[in-house]
């Protein structure tokens, strides 16, 4: 559905291309949420809004989507692999939030041509 777009590839380039936030990140950082962490809770956001605006999504649609949120996840776990577990710092959280804004961009668009056309 999204992750063999176009536009799916577009995002990962924007994420390797700022790939600098993840790498060399202070260790002094105090947080106490890891990358993966904030990844899983924005991304989960974004998604729980996307089925929220399109109430008229059967059950098997959801699953198509979750399912596509756990292949974004795992594509991210494996392009973060080396920082996945560190600490997160704020650069690196307001990236991720604008990342999980572009995938649920991507996902409304992919929702109203696949599903409610």
């Amino acid at each position: 559905m999204v992750t063999d777009t176009e536009g799916y590839i577009h995002i990962i380039e924007y994420l390797t291309e700022h790939l600098s936030l993840f790498e060399n990140s202070s260790a002094a950082n105090n947080s106490s949420e890891t990358v993966i962490e904030v990844i899983e809770q924005e991304l989960s956001e974004q998604i729980m809004i996307v089925c929220n605006q399109n109430e008229e999504l059967s059950f098997n649609q959801r699953n198509i989507i979750i399912r596509e949120i756990d292949a974004i996840v795992y594509d991210l776990e494996e392009i973060l692999s080396g920082v996945i577990t560190n600490p997160i710092t704020n650069s690196q959280k307001e990236f991720l939030k604008e990342f999980a804004l572009l995938i649920k961009n991507l996902f409304d668009s992919e929702v109203h041509t696949q599903f409610l056309s």
